[in-house]
């Protein structure tokens, strides 16, 4: 698992057309399964969500949005962490915050400093286990 950046998103986005945030989404729900491994959900692949998005004029994916932050947020203690803002704040960010234009980024960012989060306490854990 590695630190993601949300200027690198929107770089590499612009850069592969679009590309780059299939593969984005993708590799944070694969990360996110297994921060979360032993939860009792799991979180489905991007592919779906972003297939279903024509569509479901959109809507498919934020839902898939809002799963992953409300899990983040849910599993969160287990690594010692509390993150205030779940899948609520995404979709209030995104969908009001497009307004504004930057709330959708505000959003992404946020998701992106959790999921940070999480991977660096997991490697910690991971660390002091095998130490």
């Amino acid at each position: 698992m590695k630190q993601r950046s949300l200027g690198a998103l929107i770089g590499l986005n612009i850069i592969t057309c679009g590309i780059y945030s299939i593969v984005f989404f993708l590799k944070f729900g694969e990360d996110l399964n297994k921060l979360c491994d032993g939860d009792g959900e799991t979180t489905q692949s991007y592919v779906i969500p972003w297939l279903l998005a024509t569509f479901t004029l959109g809507i498919y994916p934020m839902i898939w949005m809002y799963k992953l932050g409300e899990r983040m947020q849910k599993n969160a203690p287990r690594y010692g962490l509390t993150f205030e803002k779940g899948g609520k704040s995404f979709l209030l960010w995104f969908i009001f915050g497009a307004c504004i234009i930057v709330g959708p980024f505000i959003a992404l960012n946020m998701y992106i400093k959790n999921i940070n989060a999480l991977v660096t306490a997991y490697e910690k854990l991971s660390g002091a286990q095998n130490a």
